[in-house]
């Protein structure tokens, strides 16, 4: 008769209620998650939760002591599936351990005992520290430690670029190589610390519609030479700056309608050219090019910002003369041209997954002092190198350059990381010239327009695996000596090294099998190509990396990935069901790109870590969604890529949950980090330090911001720069904040809160013997960052 109360406890009713509620829920989906092939653990748990609420509503202690078996045995098990990993043992271990706590409290009442809330306190207190304890034992385990020291400072590579860093930045890249690496030393580990904000302005670039509004990021990169520093802004115009004090010394708006913006209203950059021979202060002896979004180039006098009447037609020049049919907002010039041997090369940004037949990913290509045409690539006519015949059109639907190029202005090559054909997630329709040069990069000799060759990572890909980097051109050490090359980075996460002279790869490359399924399985590569040199790129997912808050959110993550099409990496999309796509279309490697320290010989590489969650719509179920190209009348404004994307002139639309998110929570299903930064040894491929990368201050359940300092690792979009002094310089992350990280660590030395997100890779610069920091704070809209218009330097106090 002990177990009979004396009374009846609410408190117990309340809690014991509470705990059969959560085995109901625990038991309906664990034997949903035995039946597809997962764990029994929540199935048992939730009946033993459910018989434990029963006993606790009738006041009996029985239902507490079974509920202290429960939560033993959740130990063990968490500890039997994932050891000590901290991140990993959160879902499994903090909301049983608040139950447990509840129960305690609750205990008193279930007996008049003498003592027994002092003994219930006690036995909180007890339970709090040795939690406290524990996590604070294994919380190294969030920072992974350093691998190997840095190795010698003995490259000398040589740069094959125009114009060099240092108290200038005269690139998006800071050259042509891209390596975003910056010689100066002034600011240092010892002295970071003392970097302080030297001037902010803001561009005035923010538009009052929301809709709009929420398309914006302002990805730039601004360029510094000589004592003007150049920035653009998210609807394309140009600000020219003093680069001590941030005071405008002019800007020239190149009257974007909004009708133009595409998924994202974004500049990236703007690029320099000094014309070879102009007597110095004549009028545009040196020229800013600008790409539009609404499909232009122009130049600009470096000096005044007024335009150059003499290139072009008054000034400007339309890429989509000779494409056919373009709907406002479906072909965006987004990244800055690249410049080589006094030729501009651009691509454009052809909006993502609405028509088969969306308008030409044709390279185009003009003299930066008359704005002429210089030739044309259109993949399928190599027998053309101008425009189009009157009457015809740019071949359709073809691979498109939405990204940076690099040049080499030695060799005159350009290299163009290419994307995919329009409809990224259906191949049947692709021609053999779009299968042989989507997601690849493609070496153009500048002057003629031809392809020298070309380096495929994915045979026919539906996975958006388009590249997304410029390539960084860097000399290879090998036993016969420097060989100049390249480091091609991929969303898949791999890097490779090529020759880029030939294109030939440096460091061994795999194939691996590919699974041949999907709704096109006769359209899938045998065999997939991968870097044996390094990749970004985790371990496939098990069902015991899916995550959440608590065990019922994990379980449903566990359910959704039973329940899924997954085979590993190369998983294709199918239509009957989701599937899984790991790492995701943002990366691995995305526009960002890698860092350099050509000295060191160091890579820099911060990453993404996330899957996508992917179905295929068969058309008629599109159509009764509404899935249809975006046109004039919708301004081309979606949201997020993939979210519903039509895929018109193909048998099925494409539905992504980019970062694969719970509906309700809006929590990411794989467990952290969601992305990383690493520095890799150039000569070796091995990993010096890899830490996650982003902390969880602005991230939270149901979108409420937890400000916990925790680093958690967080998606990231924007890339790092690199310096002399020992410094990595990068934001990008969603946690709104700037980092200086310590090139030989990884730890975090300094960092600043932005007024708006950071996806942006920043750049460094010297004026009148000061070095500064300058980061575009304007936020992302898939990022989902507060939107903003600032221009932030930084300096030593």
């Amino acid at each position: 008769m002990t177990n009979a109360p004396s009374r009846r406890s609410i408190a117990a009713l309340i809690l014991g209620i509470v705990f059969g509620l959560i085995g109901l829920v625990l038991t309906g989906g664990g034997a949903w998650l035995l039946i597809s092939g997962g764990s029994p653990y929540y199935l048992i748990t939730g009946i033993a939760l459910i018989v434990s609420g029963v006993l606790l509503a009738r006041g009996r202690k029985a239902g507490g002591w079974l509920y202290i078996v429960i939560f033993a045995v959740t130990l063990l098990w968490a500890y039997w599936e994932v050891g000590l990993d901290p991140w990993a043992l959160v879902p499994r271990v903090v909301a049983p351990l608040v139950l447990l706590i509840a129960l305690q409290l609750v205990w008193p009442t279930l007996d008049r005992s003498i003592g027994r809330w002092r003994r219930a306190w006690g036995g909180v207190a007890v339970t709090f520290a040795v939690a406290i304890g524990f996590f604070w034992s294994i919380a190294g385990n969030f920072i992974p430690p350093v691998l190997q020291g840095l190795p010698d400072a003995r490259y000398a590579m040589a740069d094959p670029s125009i114009g060099t860093t240092g108290a200038d930045w005269p690139a998006y890249g800071g050259t042509n190589s891209a390596r975003r690496y910056s010689p100066l030393a002034q600011i240092t580990p010892a002295n970071v610390g003392n970097l302080k904000r030297a001037w902010l302005i803001h561009t005035g670039d923010l538009p009052a519609s929301a809709q709009i509004r929420n398309t914006y990021g302002a990805e730039n990169t601004p360029l510094k030479i000589g004592d003007t520093l150049y920035v653009c802004t998210p609807k394309s115009m140009v600000i020219a700056l003093d680069p001590a004090t941030g005071k405008q010394k002019w800007r020239f708006d190149p009257k974007v309608s909004d009708e133009a913006i595409p998924y994202t209203a974004a500049c990236r950059g703007v690029s320099y050219y000094a014309v070879p021979g102009a007597a110095a202060g004549a009028p545009c002896a040196q020229r800013i090019i600008l790409g539009t979004l609404d499909a232009r180039i122009m130049a600009l006098d470096a000096r005044t910002g007024r335009q150059c009447r003499d290139f072009g037609s008054n000034g400007q020049v339309r890429i989509t003369d000779g494409m056919g049919s373009v709907p406002p907002g479906y072909v965006s010039i987004t990244s800055p041209p690249t410049i080589v041997r006094g030729v501009i090369v651009t691509g454009h940004q052809v909006l993502d997954g609405q028509d088969r037949w969306a308008p030409s990913g044709v390279i185009q290509a003009y003299d930066a002092v008359t704005g002429k045409m210089r030739w044309a690539w259109d993949m399928m006519h190599p027998e053309r190198s101008g425009p189009p015949p009157a009457g015809q059109t740019y071949a359709r639907g073809t691979p498109n350059m939405w990204t940076i190029a690099s040049g080499d202005e030695k060799l005159g090559l350009v290299y163009l990381p290419m994307g995919n054909s329009a409809a990224d997630y259906y191949s049947s329709l692709r021609r053999p010239e779009e299968n042989r040069y989507a997601t690849s990069l493609v070496a153009i000799d500048v002057m003629t327009g031809k392809p020298r060759w070309n380096f495929q990572a994915v045979r026919k890909d539906v996975w958006d695996y388009d590249f997304g980097a410029q390539a960084t051109l860097i000399d290879f050490p090998t036993a016969r000596g420097p060989v100049p090359a390249m480091l091609l980075p991929s969303k898949q996460g791999d890097i490779y090294v090529l020759d880029r002279r030939t294109g030939q790869p440096l460091t061994p490359i795999g194939d691996i099998k590919a699974p041949q399924i999907g709704v096109e399985p006769q359209q899938r590569a045998v065999t997939q190509r991968i870097s044996l040199y390094h990749t970004l790129r985790k371990p496939d997912l098990t069902e015991k990396d899916m995550w959440g808050m608590s065990p019922i959110d994990q379980m449903f993550c566990r359910i959704q990935f039973r329940r899924a099409s997954y085979m590993g990496f190369f998983t294709p999309p199918e239509a009957d069901r989701r599937s899984i796509e790991y790492p995701g279309y943002n990366g691995g490697t995305d526009w960002g790109g890698i860092a350099v320290d050509p000295a060191r010989g160091v890579i820099v590489a911060n990453y993404n870590d996330m899957p996508n969650y992917v179905r295929l719509v068969p058309r008629k179920e599109a159509n009764k969604k509404g899935w249809a190209p975006r046109d004039q009348a919708r301004g081309a404004i979606g949201g997020a890529e993939g979210a519903g994307d039509p895929q018109a002139h193909t048998p099925y639309a494409i539905d992504v949950n980019a970062g694969w998110r719970l509906p309700f929570t809006g929590l990411l299903c794989k467990q952290p980090p969601y992305g990383g930064i690493r520095a890799i040894n150039i000569a070796t491929g091995k990993t010096i330090w890899d830490r996650p990368f982003g902390t969880a201050r602005t991230n939270g359940p149901f979108g409420i911001p937890s400000m916990l300092p925790l680093t958690i690792g967080t998606p990231n979009n924007g890339g790092s720069v690199v310096t002399a002094g020992g410094l990595i310089f990068v934001a990008a992350a969603t946690d709104n904040l700037i980092r200086a990280i310590d090139l030989k660590t990884g730890k975090t030395l300094w960092q600043d809160v932005l007024p708006a997100g950071g996806q942006a890779t920043p750049m460094t610069y010297s004026q009148n013997g000061k070095q500064y920091l300058v980061i575009m704070a304007g936020g992302h809209h898939f990022m989902q960052t507060p939107v903003g218009d600032a221009l932030i330097a930084y300096a030593l106090n």
